[in-house]
């Protein structure tokens, strides 16, 4: 079954968003994924937004600026995202072992040039925006009030295997 990347969109208007921030340290005792979902992005402290809000409840999508995911090296940060059904994150940056921790989990972690964000966030003053991710033709149409604007994106041969079998375990479990 092949996963479907597309859904609304929410927008984080900062750079180094960091893994505190995301997923609080206080939680990460939690034995499971599901006990980490009510905590997602509690700590971000960023004018407009609310974490308990709907928008991030309906979000499949979070863009944002560069460095997302600094801080400690934590896998707690990438699957509060998983378990609240958010599966493609998009930025001009990503802290390394964030971004390899994205793909790991079987989601996306696109890399976009400024100006195309700078693009995403004009496009998200009009409404809701959805994206939709095309992962074999390395584009995403992000669309609002019957506007589509296309972005290509760069992603290696191995982390979309990853992502197109679900992450690494389902990865190895096919090839090994």
């Amino acid at each position: 079954m092949e996963k479907i990347f597309k859904g609304a969109t929410i927008f984080l208007d900062r750079s180094d968003i960091n893994t505190d921030e995301i997923i609080p340290a206080k939680y990460l005792t939690e034995v499971t994924k599901e006990a980490l979902k009510p905590y997602l992005l509690e700590d971000l402290k960023l004018d407009g937004f609310d974490p308990k809000g709907e928008a991030l409840k309906n979000a499949r999508v979070v863009v944002s600026r560069q460095n997302f995911g600094c801080g400690s090296s934590r896998e707690h940060a990438p699957w509060v995202f998983e378990v609240n059904d958010v599966h493609t994150i998009i930025a001009e940056g990503y802290a390394r072992i964030f971004r390899q921790n994205m793909f790991n989990g079987g989601m996306l972690a696109i890399e976009l040039p400024k100006s195309d964000i700078d693009a995403l966030f004009e496009l998200s003053a009009q409404g809701i925006v959805n994206i939709d991710v095309d992962v074999d033709g390395q584009k995403i149409v992000a669309s609002v009030n019957g506007v589509d604007k296309s972005f290509a994106f760069e992603i290696s041969e191995f982390d979309k295997a990853l992502v197109k079998s679900g992450g690494w375990v389902e990865f190895a479990d096919e090839r090994y």
